[in-house]
């Protein structure tokens, strides 16, 4: 037989109900879905939706108002340019700072028909670095900025999601 005064739920962990709620709201509202208009299908990638940067950083001004973008590193990897990127913000709920990281990587551009990896690097088109970088970047801060929810693209391209709602046992 079940005893119910050892019934423990998550809620009865938070010592500020007040507070658990306000971040329980800032989740449900970035775990709604972006506008479909947003989406865009990715021109190499067969079906790899994707929010473009500009929508991406409109959204951190609209829900976080102060945020920042620190480069923690970026180098060269083989063929490819990486960055890893801290997407600071300012948390609606608590008032406090926090941070995600986000990393990605992007192939650099090579001479047509010659392949992208030779081992002296002479197929390398000139400026290859200049825009792998801020493409990569730019993915870095898309990946960061996923960790928010849905709204920031986070389940594009997920087959199974768990639609995210308003806990019921807070309100109680």
């Amino acid at each position: 037989m079940e005893n119910k005064e050892n019934k423990v739920s998550i809620i009865d962990l938070y010592k500020d109900k007040n507070l658990t709620v306000k971040q329980e709201q800032l989740n449900v509202i970035l775990n709604q879905d972006p506008p479909k208009s947003w989406v865009k299908i990715h021109p190499f990638v067969k079906n790899w939706k994707y929010l473009p940067i500009d929508k991406v950083e409109f959204l951190l001004k609209k829900f976080f108002k102060a945020y920042r973008i620190e480069v923690i590193e970026y180098k060269q990897i083989f063929n490819a340019i990486s960055c890893h990127v801290r997407v600071h913000y300012l948390n609606p709920a608590t008032s406090e700072w926090d941070y995600h990281d986000g990393i990605a990587a992007v192939e650099l551009q090579t001479k047509k028909d010659t392949g992208n990896l030779q081992a002296d690097f002479s197929n390398v088109n000139k400026g290859a670095c200049t825009m792998a970088l801020p493409i990569a970047k730019s993915l870095a801060i898309k990946d960061a900025c996923d960790m928010f929810g849905s709204v920031f693209g986070a389940n594009l391209n997920r087959k199974d999601v768990q639609p995210y709602s308003m806990d019921e046992k807070l309100l109680n």
